[in-house]
């Protein structure tokens, strides 16, 4: 017998039983790809604190530049305070509706005959005009009565003048029963807007408060007097 006819049949069986004890091969199955997510959720809480962290973090930074640059501020300018308007008196009258002169007790006269400026009292009680005046002499010129004397008075004196004598008045002192021939002129006076003229008993009146007293004979017609009042008149100009 031929040897190759006795290994034949040993490879068959050792096949056989191969076969009988190789382990199964399990299928491979194919690899399963995912699929793309298409609804994607986004944490909103998330993203919300950290656009908040990011502002806060700008507001910090910002504060922080503000602290170390202070932002420049131009000076205000002190406007000066203003001054209350003071509300403008009206001016009380000086005349009458007719027109008359308001007249205080005490008042400003001009002598434009003696170009004195002074004081006066103006006297409802006195008849008369009176002006304080020294160094008086009667004298006669062209058969007619005149006199000299000076205006004087307290700071007030005037250049020896000559006037003619209007006429003579006998005043009565009150010291005495004897009584006092004195001289009476006529003068110009400016008293505010007004220049007249009005007769003048001459007298010494410096031991008296005001060197012109003006009656009853000067403003009668012409003039009201208001004894509640002084100076109403304004001071006539020295011109």
């Amino acid at each position: 017998m031929k040897p190759w006819k006795v290994i034949l049949p040993l490879m068959l069986s050792g096949g056989l039983v191969a076969c009988s004890t190789t382990t199964p091969i399990e299928p491979v199955n194919p690899p399963q790809v995912e699929k793309p997510t298409t609804d994607l959720k986004v944490d909103e809480t998330s993203v919300d604190s950290e656009a908040t962290k990011s502002d806060a973090d700008a507001d910090k930074a910002k504060q922080e530049g503000d602290v170390t640059k202070p932002a420049e501020t131009k000076p205000v300018e002190a406007k000066p305070a203003e001054k209350p308007v003071k509300p403008v008196a009206k001016p009380a009258p000086v005349k009458t509706d007719e027109g008359k002169l308001i007249l205080g007790e005490q008042e400003y006269v001009r002598l434009v005959d003696m170009k004195i400026t002074t004081k006066a009292r103006i006297d409802t009680g006195a008849t008369t005009s009176s002006l304080s005046a020294v160094d008086i002499v009667p004298f006669e010129r062209d058969g007619k009565d005149w006199v000299k004397f000076k205006v004087k008075h307290k700071g007030i004196e005037s250049k020896e003048m000559s006037m003619p004598v209007d006429r003579w008045v006998k005043v009565k002192q009150s010291s005495s029963d004897e009584s006092d021939k004195r001289p009476v002129v006529t003068s110009v006076i400016t008293i505010g807007d007004m220049t007249s003229k009005t007769e003048f008993t001459l007298a010494n009146r410096t031991h008296l408060k005001y060197p012109v007293l003006l009656g009853r004979s000067f403003f009668r017609d012409v003039a009201l007097v208001d004894v509640g009042r002084k100076y109403v008149q304004p001071k006539p100009s020295t011109k």
